[in-house]
């Protein structure tokens, strides 16, 4: 399998009033990316972060920052993101039906990696055609609880998704968000999953470098044995 291991702490968990030593202190720890979660209280009830503060938190940091955003019209943070600095560009499925196509290209041309998500209520056939398509995404996100809030539980049912995707795509980045813990990251593992979000997890662990280091020994042992 051509994908490797990456673990992205959901900074949603992390201490805002001290987002830059946060974000070092998750590098420090083992963590491969930054997941940034942006919410628009409409798409989801919540209401988070926006560009200013991913371009804020850029100045601090070179950490690819994986940001997904939870929002009506992902097209209209394609720009301001591209601006402030963000790596990954993942729009839900359910937002973007009747301007896919041009979301992607937008976003390859602001120099970000295009990846797709869909709600659990989705079913996976509906990112088919942007994996296939002729300019595809480059990761799809696999949501583990309803996107909005942090310390849901894990929904073991979604990863019959995961298997699905992983089986279809050997070489994709699969990404899992939603109750990811020590308890719940062999499923995933297992499944096919390969890039880990995990926020209370990691962030209310005693020691969160433990934490980390056990949720890529989990990807990477799952690799060897499928």
């Amino acid at each position: 399998m051509g994908v490797t291991p990456k673990i992205a702490p959901s900074m949603l968990s992390s201490d805002f009033a001290n987002l830059a030593s946060e974000a070092e202190r998750m590098l420090n720890c083992g963590a491969d990316w930054l997941h940034m979660d942006i919410m628009d209280g409409h798409f989801v009830p919540n209401l988070t972060i926006g560009a200013p503060v991913i371009q804020s938190l850029r100045k601090h940091t070179k950490a690819y920052l994986d940001c997904h955003l939870m929002v009506t019209n992902p097209l209209d943070y394609v720009e301001p993101l591209g601006k402030a600095g963000a790596s990954g560009f993942t729009f839900h499925v359910e937002a973007s039906r009747e301007n896919w196509r041009e979301l992607i290209q937008r976003i390859k041309s602001k120099g970000m990696k295009p990846g797709v998500a869909l709600k659990p209520g989705t079913p996976i056939e509906e990112v088919y055609p942007l994996i296939e398509c002729e300019n595809p995404v480059e990761m799809v996100l696999v949501m583990t609880v309803e996107p909005g809030f942090g310390g849901q539980k894990f929904m073991l049912d979604m990863m019959d998704k995961v298997k699905t995707l992983r089986k279809k795509y050997p070489s994709l980045d699969i990404e899992v968000d939603g109750g990811l813990g020590p308890s719940t990251i062999e499923m995933a593992a297992s499944a096919g999953a390969n890039c880990i979000v995990a926020g209370s997890s990691v962030f209310g662990a005693p020691e969160p470098a433990h934490v980390i280091s056990l949720f890529k020994k989990s990807v990477e042992e799952a690799q060897k044995n499928n």
